[in-house]
């Protein structure tokens, strides 16, 4: 394969047209600059240090070469020094320390730096302030917030230089990553610099020069997404797409913005533009990589996005894509530790058979040979498992695979993350949805009922994360079974808080951050409940934004879960889009509807 490193003109990455000039002779030193500072932006910072290296490989004298491979070696909002294990914590302090003591001494021996790149070299010191870790891994937080502090002045002399404003505004989002908000109440995380960061970056992006700032836009999605107002950062999202067009985490920003407003075919697209990019980026650069997860975390947010909008194809091949990454020799590294992080990926598929109800499908589904190692992926096979039989009305062997479930939940490590949640935690929305399933099949609704409740209340509870950390939304299947039960007001409830919007003259309960707005499932299941309430007004408003919501299915859902099968056993509604052959997705002993469709 070409060494793409080799010379500027073989590097084959399209990545827009941001540039910074620095104070360099060497042309190619400014190329390879502009480059890691687009990759830092996109958060690839694998890329942008290796892009840096060609600069200072270039010209050893740049004192902002040296600037950005610190920078790009270091922690950041997705990847803090708590993710490292302590060999690798040690490693980055030395190096980052070592990268940032040559910036400055080649800063200060160069005669014609501009003043903002002193600033910028003497602010990256506070980030790296000695050679070894600290005592505590608390005193890491002081460094953040000391380069935090220090980027403060620099922006206060620079107010104007868009590069400052968007590494500013990343340093003080880096204190409370994906804190930024407390999402029960719409208002910023108690000691988070929030609204400092928000005025930073939107006087910023009030200058159209820096609607082509790749950074700037990147950070202020992540800025709105868990705040009440999501919608406020659509045009710059818009902005976002198509700007950098071989970064694979830019080309799925936007959909972090689409799936909070119900643009969830939208939100596919994006994320398979970025697939097909981050293909090609894998195939140069192999797995062993912090992006790898980057990727995952694409595909992820294409599968979910995917569930919501009815698509079980695209949702399927997500699966596949997934599956075909996380070999085991991937999730055995251990530094990173990359089962910790990685390998509840893994347990995707069994969510969007659940979603689907494509029950024959779950009860074919293999056990993992290594429960250890998938330990999280075991557990949610047991858990859908348990599902497919309570729908299917089979109470012992539901009731077996929730005993297993409960085995394998056991076994998993308070260090496997569901990033940023912990893999336990979301799993207790499991264990929760499990009791209420196999209660309600055994006719205990008072039960069933209970703990569905619970599961609401767990999933309520974990942190924020795009895609959700539980990918089917609990509400759907409470509902549902509510309404199979007549509770329709409660059922109807339940619908309009994940939509997002008002019934019987009551504001949605769920915080803006945690709705599912224009979702088909829940729509099908709200229209339904308007129409039994006799409200036929508010109906045929919902009926018409579900036909909207149907556009891209290839699963036409009439019930929000297909655990709802009928008081009869049978399957409820035309599950299948029009013209398509039942899939597998029903058993031939769930219900004789089948046969009519």
């Amino acid at each position: 394969m070409l060494d793409i490193y080799q010379s500027v003109s073989n590097y084959p990455y399209k990545l827009g047209s941001h540039s910074r000039k620095v104070t360099t002779t060497n042309a190619d030193a400014q190329t390879w600059f502009d480059r890691g500072l687009i990759w830092l932006f996109g958060f690839n910072l694998d890329e942008a240090a290796r892009c840096f290296t060609q600069a200072v490989a270039c010209d050893d004298a740049c004192p902002m070469a040296h600037w950005g491979l610190a920078y790009a070696l270091g922690p950041h909002y997705n990847f803090g020094w708590l993710s490292q294990g302590e060999a690798a914590r040690t490693a980055t302090v030395q190096k980052t320390f070592a990268a940032a003591q040559r910036a400055l001494s080649v800063a200060d021996a160069s005669s014609d730096l501009t003043p903002v790149e002193k600033a910028l070299v003497r602010a990256i010191q506070a980030r790296y302030p000695q050679q070894a870790p600290p005592t505590t891994l608390e005193e890491f937080g002081e460094w953040n917030r000391g380069y935090a502090d220090a980027m403060e002045g620099v922006y206060r002399e620079f107010p104007d230089d868009l590069d400052v404003a968007a590494l500013y505004a990343d340093a003080m989002m880096t204190l409370t990553p994906w804190r930024l908000w407390d999402v029960s109440n719409g208002t910023p995380t108690p000691g988070a610099r929030t609204l400092q960061a928000k005025v930073v970056l939107e006087k910023a992006l009030g200058s159209p020069v820096a609607h082509g700032h790749p950074g700037l836009l990147h950070l202020y999605i992540h800025l709105m997404e868990m705040s009440p107002n999501p919608e406020l950062a659509i045009p710059f999202a818009n902005l976002l797409r198509g700007l950098t067009p071989d970064s694979g985490h830019l080309q799925h920003m936007p959909s972090h913005i689409d799936v909070l407003v119900g643009a969830y075919d939208q939100a596919a697209t994006a994320n398979q533009i970025a697939g097909t990019v981050d293909d090609v980026y894998l195939e140069r650069h192999g797995l062993n990589s912090v992006y790898t997860t980057y990727v995952l975390h694409n595909i992820t947010s294409l599968i979910f996005a995917a569930m919501m909008a009815g698509n079980s194809t695209a949702a399927l091949q997500g699966c596949d894509r997934l599956e075909h990454i996380l070999t085991e020799t991937f999730l055995s590294t251990k530094e990173p530790r990359m089962a910790d992080f990685a390998e509840s990926f893994l347990s995707t598929r069994p969510h969007v058979l659940i979603r689907f109800g494509r029950w024959t499908d779950i009860l074919s589904l293999p056990i993992p040979h290594d429960p250890v190692l998938y330990c999280v992926t075991t557990t949610t096979i047991h858990y859908a498992k348990a599902i497919a039989h309570a729908a299917l009305d089979q109470i012992p062997p539901a009731v077996h695979h929730q005993q297993l479930f409960l085995a394998a939940l056991a076994t998993v490590p308070d260090s496997r993350l569901t990033y940023p949640n912990n893999c336990r935690k979301v799993l207790a929305v499991g264990q929760a949805m499990l009791d209420g399933e196999v209660a309600y099949r055994k006719g205990e609704h008072d039960l069933a009922f209970r703990r569905l409740h619970d599961a609401v209340a767990i999933e309520d509870g974990l942190g924020y994360s795009e895609p959700p950390a539980w990918m089917v939304p609990t509400r759907h299947a409470a509902a549902a079974l509510l309404l199979e039960q007549d509770h329709v007001r409660e059922a109807a409830r339940l619908y309009a808080d994940d939509l997002g919007v008002a019934f019987e003259g009551k504001q949605p309960a769920l915080p803006r951050a945690r709705r599912h707005p224009r979702n088909m499932w829940a729509l099908a299941g709200y229209g339904e409940c308007l129409g039994r309430l006799g409200m036929e007004g508010e109906r045929g408003e919902v009926e018409r934004e579900l036909e909207r919501a149907r556009r891209g299915a290839d699963v036409r859902g009439e019930v929000s879960c297909f655990c709802r099968t009928g008081k009869g056993g049978e399957v409820r509604g035309n599950v299948f889009g029009k013209g398509q052959e039942p899939r597998q997705g029903r058993d031939e002993g769930v219900g004789k509807t089948l046969e009519k469709l």
